[in-house]
């Protein structure tokens, strides 16, 4: 991700240029300095945030990184757009929430892509608008081809299954109170020990019903579809309705978006422009907030639990209100 989006602020992105990159592999890292004019690789993370030249960050870095590196961030007074998640655990997200809060001023933005997708933004429009009258029921799916061998079912809930529950917040504009995991016979083509598929049932504050399906190793492409249905009807994404042809055998059908980086290449164009556009009027934030990163961490760590246990659990989150200008 880092890479990508090294890639995108150099090409794609205006008001921005690249000047420090940091990477864990140094050779890496100096390898794509080399490609930027007036770009350097920095070899510790802490030095290339404090570096005189950097006037924002960006955090494509290991989500047990971010603590420490986001605190940085909020110490020199840095704007910083971090790749989810805010944090690995719901004490250390609420503590940056927090830290935040005591500066004054909105430092972090949370990389939840998917609100910056034309058809999320679409949709969104169209319940605010109040034409389907009431959203009652979310269906969700939540496809990929494969995972790499180091994921586990805890991370189909955390890698996966978070941004699913940004989107609920995002398309209703209220907490997840409940969640439950439930784990079907697992797929025979699924590394050892991967619960994969998983179900997750989720419940609103208002009492809104969530379902989504969680299935990380299909081998087949990248598929991510939500459905809203309402009081008045319902509204669909995700469909790639692209050209349909028939085929000798009488067989019909389209192309399946292979993977991430295609089906949200323009969400994560938008979202970066956005981004920088906000850094330069002095605003810092676009989009999801360190709260919205540290509300998805507490739903995420209840469903953990709920896949431990097979059993509902209830979320727990401070009271927004007790932190002043979070």
């Amino acid at each position: 991700m880092g890479t990508d989006h090294v890639a995108r602020l150099t090409s794609r992105i205006s008001g921005a240029r690249v000047v420090v990159v940091n990477d864990f592999i140094t050779e890496k890292a100096e390898q794509i300095a080399a490609g930027i004019d007036g770009c350097r690789a920095v070899a510790d993370p802490l030095d290339a945030i404090a570096d005189p030249q950097v006037d924002a960050v960006v955090l494509a870095t290991p989500g047990p990184t971010h603590e420490k590196q986001l605190l940085a961030c909020l110490e020199h007074g840095k704007p910083v757009l971090c790749e989810k998640p805010l944090t690995t655990d719901v004490a250390t997200s609420l503590e940056i929430v927090k830290r935040e809060a005591e500066l004054g001023k909105r430092l972090i933005q949370v990389g939840f892509m998917r609100r910056f997708d034309h058809e999320y933004a679409q949709l969104k429009s169209l319940l605010d608008s109040g034409d389907l009258g009431r959203a009652l029921v979310l269906h969700c799916v939540h496809r990929n081809p494969a995972v790499p061998p180091s994921f586990d079912s805890a991370m189909v809930v955390r890698d996966s299954l978070v941004h699913e529950v940004d989107v609920t917040r995002f398309l209703f504009d209220e907490e997840v109170t409940s969640i439950q995991i439930i784990a079907p016979s697992a797929n025979p083509a699924a590394p050892e020990g991967l619960a994969d598929p998983q179900i997750a049932i989720l419940r609103t504050a208002s009492g809104r019903h969530v379902d989504v399906e969680l299935f990380v190793t299909t081998g087949v492409a990248y598929e991510v579809r939500t459905e809203v249905v309402a009081e008045k009807g319902s509204a669909m994404i995700g469909l790639d309705v692209g050209l349909i042809r028939s085929h000798s055998g009488g067989i019909r059908g389209g192309r399946i978006t292979p993977g991430f980086r295609e089906r949200f290449g323009q969400a994560y164009d938008t979202e970066f422009q956005r981004w920088v556009d906000a850094v330069h009027s002095g605003g810092n934030v676009d989009g999801p907030s360190a709260w919205d990163g540290y509300a998805a961490a507490a739903v995420c760590a209840a469903g953990v639990e709920s896949l431990n246990s097979g059993l509902p659990v209830e979320v727990t989150m401070v009271d927004r209100a007790s932190i002043p200008g979070a």
